[in-house]
């Protein structure tokens, strides 16, 4: 007797056809890439990759319209976060920043300032240092005005980003200064893994290679070339703060003011910062000014965002859902911020 095949259950159709969907999308995003990487080859002349996204941003008086394409633009850079965050704030991102700012959609020198809106607690000397480089190059270079608004914290590695700013202003919350340096902490658990019984071999090659190692008690003096270095970065942050913010005494911000932090108007007082109780549109129109820019004609605002890359750590093997590996973070800060030197403000 003929018996009909069995009937398919709803779930196994439905997983079937998500199936053919998906290889069917993958197939021709492939062959994309394929066909796009052999036409770049061949056919077509070098481009240059750009690494961020442009967004338009509100004008002084709120307005995001787009206009004329040679009409002058502001750039807008957020500091935002922790400085030498990989995936949100560090010196390679700024970097591809500046870069794209002058060409693509901006070519043609379009950018005639850059107001930089802050919101960090630091980070670490190399980013801080070598972001507050980038923007006094790039200043120098295309003679475009630097002013700074901080909106929330501007601390520490802020600072000394904020240095590379012809003027900075700030909001009537925000939380400025912390200049200073840390290393640390450095932990001793000697005593207690002896208490258990447990040894601790440490295989070393060079004077001091093992320089504050917890697993032994520590000799006197061995953390003096740590000190060393970071007196010398100490010393370096407070030339460049008060360099930059000549009202800052630079005796009172070593022996009286020091890491701590202050509210706009003190800070304003002491020399931190230039303006306090002020808006980001106060700052812009400043910044229109100097710049020369006419704020009654047609100008543009934008910020320039990192790509999103998980389409490409996917395919270079790099994204955590194929690896496994999830990074976390203590206290909101990157393992990659903690295991360096740091400009960086923490209250904990």
């Amino acid at each position: 007797m003929y018996q009909p095949p069995p009937r398919e259950s709803i779930f196994f159709a439905a997983l079937r056809t998500f199936c053919r969907i998906l290889f069917g999308v993958l197939a021709v995003f492939i062959a994309l890439m394929i066909g796009g990487g052999i036409y770049a080859t061949f056919f077509d002349s070098p481009v240059i990759d750009q690494k961020t996204t442009l967004t338009i941003l509100p004008d002084a008086d709120g307005h995001r319209e787009m206009v004329s394409s040679s009409a002058p633009v502001i750039l807008e850079i957020p500091i935002h976060g922790v400085i030498g965050d990989p995936q949100k704030l560090n010196a390679e991102i700024i970097s591809h920043i500046l870069l794209d700012s002058r060409s693509g959609f901006l070519a043609d020198n379009r950018v005639k300032g850059v107001l930089l809106h802050f919101d960090t607690p630091g980070g670490t000397v190399v980013d801080s240092e070598s972001i507050y480089q980038m923007l006094n190059d790039y200043k120098k270079r295309h003679k475009v005005p630097i002013f700074g608004f901080v909106e929330g914290l501007c601390a520490s590695g802020g600072m000394y980003v904020a240095s590379a700013a012809d003027r900075m202003y700030a909001g009537p919350a925000s939380i400025i200064g912390s200049v200073g340096v840390i290393i640390g902490p450095f932990f001793n658990v000697y005593e207690l893994i002896d208490k258990w019984g447990i040894d601790a071999l440490t295989i070393t090659a060079g004077l001091d290679k093992d320089m504050l190692n917890p697993t032994r008690p520590w000799k006197e003096g061995e953390d003096r070339p740590i000190k060393a270095i970071t007196e010398f970065m100490y010393q370096r942050f407070v030339d460049i703060v008060t360099r930059a913010r000549p009202q800052l005494d630079r005796t009172k911000l070593v022996y009286e003011y020091g890491a701590k932090v202050f509210d706009c108007i003190t800070a304003h007082n002491l020399g931190y910062i230039d303006y306090a109780m002020s808006s980001r549109d106060q700052a812009l129109k400043a910044l229109l000014e100097e710049a020369n820019i006419n704020g009654e004609q047609p100008y543009q605002v934008v910020t320039l965002s990192p790509k999103n890359q998980w389409i490409s750590d996917i395919i270079s093997g790099k994204s955590p859902l194929l690896t496994g590996k999830i990074e976390h973070t203590f206290g909101g800060i990157p393992r990659e911020v903690r295991e360096q030197p740091c400009y960086l403000y923490r209250h904990d």
